[in-house]
């Protein structure tokens, strides 16, 4: 963990660069210290079909959801949370001040008992069969 889910309006998609933003999404998570790399899962969610405040079609919006296993404390969890959002806010910076654009995130903790998952991507990476 964490699965990152960054869902967007497309009539920012040729503007925002969304393999730059999952990149650095990804060393944000990293860098926390809290996620392996083998853990970390990030997808793009463009919608065709929205509607933003007062419907201008230039209006737009991103909505990043980390999910996360259960049981990092309440600190932990704050500190992620605002890094992530930070780096997606510093991402578009130069798009928010040219258009109506709704940034949002929300950190959603996976219960453990209704989970499930088969992974063999961190014995991969470390250079495992």
């Amino acid at each position: 963990m964490p699965h990152l889910i960054i869902e967007y309006s497309d009539n920012i998609e040729s503007a925002m660069d969304l393999d730059g933003l999952m990149l650095k999404l990804r060393d944000c998570a990293v860098a926390s210290g809290v996620f392996p790399l083998g853990g970390i899962r990030i997808r793009g969610e463009r919608r065709d079909r929205y509607l933003v405040a007062d419907g201008d079609p230039d209006n737009a919006y991103i909505h990043l959801m980390a999910r996360i296993g259960h049981g990092r404390d309440l600190e932990t969890r704050r500190a992620v949370a605002k890094d992530l959002f930070t780096t997606l806010c510093d991402h578009v910076e130069a798009m928010f001040e040219h258009r109506g654009l709704g940034l949002s995130f929300e950190l959603v903790e996976i219960e453990p008992e209704t989970s499930f998952k088969k992974n063999n991507l961190h014995e991969r990476i470390k250079g495992g069969p």
